[in-house]
């Protein structure tokens, strides 16, 4: 922490300025993304394929169409 501290000592005011909202934005990043749901709304999206594909198979063919 010492490097950055000696780094920021040495940027102009409005500079620092910047870093500091850098790193306010890295936070809300962080917090915005530990704070979702995971959503089950396609679960059973694919059960017209079930006894055409393993479901090996089939997550190989989910990773084709998304592309």
């Amino acid at each position: 922490m010492s490097s950055i501290e000696t780094k920021l000592k040495k940027l102009s005011h409005g500079m620092q300025k910047e870093v500091e909202d850098f790193i306010d934005f890295l936070l809300a990043k962080k917090n915005k993304k530990s704070s979702k749901t995971l959503k089950l709304n396609w679960a059973g999206g694919l059960k017209e394929y079930k006894d055409k594909f393993s479901s090996l198979e089939l997550q190989k063919k989910v990773m084709e169409w998304w592309g």
